[in-house]
């Protein structure tokens, strides 16, 4: 799974999704209007006005500047959730869908046709979804102002404390925080009136959260830990300075707020969540669920189809288990299987250092054979780290972080070390082939080098591509040297299974009115998965709806496109140019991608 800061909390712009009321439309300013000018000139203009766009998005949403490595703004913290702001950003996306619109694409092809037609494309959808209050819901387990508040200021992943300066930043942003959580509780009353609120279970997720962090003494939260870093070169009247300024911030400021959302939660707001788990019981909620499908997906498809697409994937898939079932002489049912595989000790990992032993240990592995199959690789390294203790028992099994792009933080794969006996030998190769290489860490890491792109592109993205490949990048664990035993084999097949079930469970949870228990039983009766794990996914897909329906429909697009150009070009086919085909644009809705294949299909034959 990417890492990403979900529009849910902070409504931020991590993937463009600004959200916003309705607001008055500004005038096409004249500069915009369009012209008979030349492809080159309109070419230049268009690259002239994603630079203007992104600069502002940067100023909008400073949050975004310090997680793509740009530190001017890192002192900001805008009150995303604010009435106000919710409201600049609807005429922001409207103002730039219009001055993009107008400019036209005639005479546009290629990259630039491509860019136009994503911007367009994202702008719409940011104010299709205005119509929704995700607003109301902006608390969950996967993701809140404290708990990202956490991840920033505890000095380990984007904020940076390297100089005074950086220190200072922070001090300056996390006294905004406040501000921030009173918005968020401010809000959910508001959904509280208007009868859209969480499901009880996902507020009793996001209570121990919270009481992981709260603390009477500053220095034994998670804040301290840059004052316990501070570099050798800090003066000593700064250093005093500094812990100070830390130790009144976090006892006078984080602190109380986060006790504040603490007891709003804990009482008033879970006493009025809901018993339901689906968004189809929220108002609007067919709707909402049937946009978020769209949306996720970059396709047409109703939940209904995508329902049946999973049940046909989990058939098929169970019918290969069943060959490694025969192949390592095992006798009993499916579900037999699936138990023995869980509970067998020879797949348990002896420590957590053992684990992360493993998984480095496969980087090497990888790297063997990697460029039989890629010419296209990213220049960024990635480290290996595990989940953060606070957040792990919400956490999946494995995340990715793409690295900075001022080069100070590598690409970063989360592996979570949680309930360490849950945590199997047979799900390494798998899960380090989608995150990292040549996966998520392939995908995004060299999006973000592809200068030609405009920053729009470089770090945005399609849900559907991103965790689509990654997926994919699964299955090309054989050609590099992977999966030579069954039962290793059979973590590749339970990988894709569990894809095939979130087709399941995700529309039946949010269409078809599943219930938790429901959820969890067709993952215990249908694949090998650990409690810890099935609880942790069935939550996140009730906290997140439609997202977990990327990643299979995502791979089968691109498993359908590598089959139609083998068929198509048959021995002039070469999969390091079909993958550098798929990588050298960063990442497409499923349908610009299949049209943009079958092109490059057409092009190489008359080559």
């Amino acid at each position: 799974m990417r890492f990403r800061i979900p529009t849910s909390a902070l409504a931020l712009t991590i993937a463009l999704s600004l959200a916003g009321c309705e607001g008055r439309q500004p005038p096409v300013p004249a500069s915009d209007a369009p012209s008979q000018a030349g492809g080159e000139e309109r070419v230049a203009r268009l690259g002239a006005l994603y630079a203007e766009f992104w600069e502002e998005t940067l100023q909008r949403n400073p949050l975004q500047a310090t997680f793509q490595g740009d530190h001017r703004y890192d002192d900001r913290l805008p009150d995303f959730g604010s009435a106000e702001y919710r409201r600049e950003s609807t005429a922001f996306n409207r103002r730039w869908l219009e001055r993009v619109e107008a400019v036209g694409d005639a005479g546009l092809d290629g990259q630039d046709l491509l860019s136009y037609r994503i911007f367009l494309r994202e702008r719409r959808e940011a104010l299709e979804a205005d119509r929704f209050p995700s607003w109301m819901l902006p608390v969950d387990q996967m993701g809140s102002t404290a708990t990202y508040a956490v991840m920033l200021g505890s000095g380990t992943v984007a904020q940076p404390f390297a100089t005074v300066r950086d220190y200072d930043n922070w001090l300056a942003r996390a006294a905004r925080i406040p501000v921030l959580i009173d918005t968020e509780i401010a809000n959910m009353r508001a959904g509280i009136a208007a009868g859209v609120v969480q499901p009880r279970v996902v507020v009793e997720k996001v209570l121990p959260q919270l009481d992981a962090v709260i603390a009477d003494e500053p220095e034994r939260t998670p804040f301290w830990g840059p004052i316990e870093r501070l570099p050798d070169g800090i003066a000593d009247a700064d250093r005093t300075r500094l812990a100070a300024a830390f130790r009144e911030l976090v006892a006078t400021q984080l602190m109380p707020a986060f006790r504040r959302q603490r007891e709003f939660l804990a009482t008033e707001y879970l006493a009025a969540a809901r018993d339901s788990v689906g968004m189809d019981a929220l108002p609007e909620g067919r709707a909402w669920y049937a946009f978020a499908v769209r949306r996720s997906t970059t396709t047409d498809l109703d939940p209904e189809r995508i329902h049946r697409i999973g049940l046909d994937e989990v058939a098929r898939i169970h019918g290969e288990i069943r060959g490694i079932m025969r192949q390592v002489g095992f006798e009993g049912s499916l579900q037999d299987f699936f138990r023995f595989m869980q509970t067998d000790p020879r797949f348990e990992f002896a420590s957590e250092d053992a684990l992360l032993a493993r998984y480095r240990s496969l980087e090497a592995r990888v790297n063997e054979r990697v460029h039989a199959l890629f010419t296209l690789v990213p220049k960024a390294p990635f480290e290996i780290r595990p989940v953060e203790a606070f957040r792990a028992e919400s956490a999946p099994g494995g995340s990715y972080m793409a690295p900075s792009e001022d080069g100070r933080r590598p690409g970063i794969f989360y592996v979570n070390t949680f309930d360490l006996p849950t945590r199997k030998t047979w799900d390494a190769e798998d899960l380090f082939l989608h995150e990292a290489i040549p996966g998520h860490h392939f995908q995004l890491a060299l999006q973000q080098e592809l200068a030609e792109l405009p920053d729009f592109r470089r770090f945005g993205g399609q849900t559907a591509f991103i965790e689509g490949w990654g997926l994919y990048a699964e299955g090309l664990g054989r050609e590099l040297g992977l999966y030579t035993d069954p039962y290793s084999d059979f973590g590749r097949l339970q990988g894709e299974l569990w894809r095939a079930v979130r087709l399941v469970v995700d529309t039946g949870l949010h269409s078809q009115g599943w219930t938790r228990q429901q959820v969890l039983d067709y993952m215990f009766e249908n694949s090998s998965v650990s409690e810890p794990d099935a609880i942790a996914e069935a939550e996140r897909y009730i906290a997140w709806p439609g997202q977990a329906l990327a990643y299979k429909l995502g791979q089968l697009k691109i498993r359908e496109l590598r089959e139609r150009a083998e068929t198509a070009l048959g021995e002039r086919f070469d999969i390091r140019d079909f993958h550098a085909e798929m990588l050298r644009d960063g990442s497409l809705p499923l349908d610009v991608l299949d049209a943009k294949i079958d092109l490059w299909i057409e092009n190489r034959r008359r080559a």
